[in-house]
Order: C-alpha cells, then sequence, then structure tokens
C-alpha cells in the first residue's frame, strides 16, 4: 500500500527562556511507518512530540503534513502524553475519554451526531475496548490505559499519533499487546511516532527511527541508521546544554 501523507520537519529550534531545547532539527516520515524517536534523557524528545502537536512554540522551522503547514493544533496529528502525567482520576468513563477525541475534529460549537457516535463506537471497537468502555478510567490496568488513549485519537480519525514512552511500566503481555496494536495502526496506514528508551526492543517495533540528543543525530530505515556508532553519538555527545520538560498536559 502507497502512502503518501508526509511529516515534513525543517530547521527546528525549540527553547525555553532562551536555553535551546531542540537546535535546527529536520526530517521527514510518512504514513503507514511506525517510527522509534530515540536520545537520552534531556535530549528533546517530549519536547518535540509537543511542538508537533501544538502544544509548545518554536523560534525557527517549519512544519508540514500533507503538504500543508502546520501551526498550532489540528485534527489530523494526536498526541499521547505519558501516563504518569496523566489525571487518572478526572471523572469520565472509557467512553467519555474516546468521544474527547471527536471534540477537535468538530470544534467545541457543532453538535455531536450520529456520524460522531459511529465513530466513537468504531474507535472503541478497534481497540477491543468494548466491555470497558463504560469503567471509569481510573480502574484500568496500564495496558488497557494506553488502548483507551489510542482510541481517542482513532475516533479523533488523526493520521499521525505522537505516543511519549508508550511502553513505560507496561508488563511484557501489555508490551506485545501494544506492540500487536502498532503493526495493526501502522498497516491501516498511520504514522505513529513514538519517544522510547528500551534500546533492546527497537528493531522489533520500529521500522524507522530518529536518534536525537538536542541536536540532530541520525534519521532512517532502523537496519542502516540504529547502529553502534550513532547510539554511541546520541547517547555519549551533548552539543549544548539544553533541556527537555516532560510535563505534559
Amino acid at each position: 500500500m502507497k502512502h503518501d501523507h508526509a511529516l515534513k520537519i525543517a530547521d527546528l529550534t525549540v527553547s525555553y527562556r532562551r536555553i535551546p531545547a531542540l537546535h535546527h532539527i529536520g526530517f521527514e516520515v510518512s504514513c503507514g511507518q511506525c517510527v522509534g524517536l530515540l536520545g537520552p534523557n534531556g535530549a528533546g524528545k517530549t519536547t518535540l512530540l509537543k511542538t508537533l502537536a501544538g502544544l509548545l512554540g518554536r523560534e525557527t522551522g517549519t512544519i508540514h503534513f500533507h503538504g500543508r503547514e502546520v501551526r498550532g493544533a489540528t485534527p489530523d496529528i494526536a498526541y499521547l502524553p505519558q501516563r504518569g502525567q496523566i489525571d487518572w482520576d478526572f471523572p469520565t468513563t472509557v467512553r467519555g475519554l474516546v468521544e474527547m477525541g471527536r471534540y477537535l475534529r468538530l470544534g467545541w460549537w457543532k453538535k455531536y451526531r450520529a456520524t460522531d457516535d459511529a465513530a466513537v463506537d468504531a474507535a472503541i471497537t478497534a481497540m477491543s475496548l468494548e466491555p470497558l468502555q463504560d469503567r471509569q478510567i481510573s480502574a484500568l490496568s496500564g495496558g488497557q490505559q494506553q488502548r483507551a488513549f489510542l482510541a481517542r485519537a482513532l475516533a479523533q480519525e488523526a493520521h499521525v499519533l505522537l505516543l511519549d514512552e508508550p511502553f513505560a511500566g507496561l508488563d511484557k503481555p501489555n508490551q506485545d499487546t501494544l506492540r500487536a496494536t502498532f503493526r495493526t495502526l501502522r498497516q491501516a496506514g498511520k504514522l505513529l511516532l513514538v519517544s522510547h528508551h528500551d534500546l533492546a526492543t527497537v528493531p522489533l517495533i520500529f521500522d524507522r527511527v530518529v536518534l536525537l540528543n538536542g541536536e540532530m543525530i541520525a534519521a532512517g530505515p532502523t537496519a542502516q541508521v540504529f547502529t553502534e556508532e550513532n547510539i554511541q553519538r546520541a547517547y555519549t555527545t551533548r552539543v549544548f546544554a539544553g533541556v527537555d520538560h516532560g510535563h505534559a498536559v
């Protein structure tokens, strides 16, 4: 299947209080790919995801998706923050969480319609959450929480899914389930850009990788780019003193 929806980042610089967290980053990825975003703590992974999601501003650079420049939030891009940064005590059910995915697509001023209900139903089914849809999100396991947020992104009809450390804290069965879910989403033509810290599992999950440490180290197919040399460069070299604020909202 040919996937011609490309996400292109060029000359992207993001700073906190004039201290660069990302410095002139550039790469291109496409729908139908599962891309690992790799680098040490403080490398700028969360900063990059939040910038692509429109949650942070940028000093320089452009972001294009499907030939159009992206400025701010867009329904085409969904951001899934780290589980530890989410208020799981927020009083909503799984279905209520998934329904939130329709709001960015509709806008708050439009009436919720039968077609929106159908999109939510389809997303819940795709993530195998039908038995859990009336359960409070606080009662979910870690793996179920990830699937609920993926369902929200599917209900949004996003093409690009930005996931911040989705495997963190999951046991092996839930990690295996999430990997299988990623394969299904990739085959459906989604682009997954996933920050990840477990280098041993990178070849099992990602067909492409982006290595960064404040600046761009390398990007491309996993078999070509995920090399000992590039890993050493990403994890031992720091060109400037940037920071990476990982507090997602």
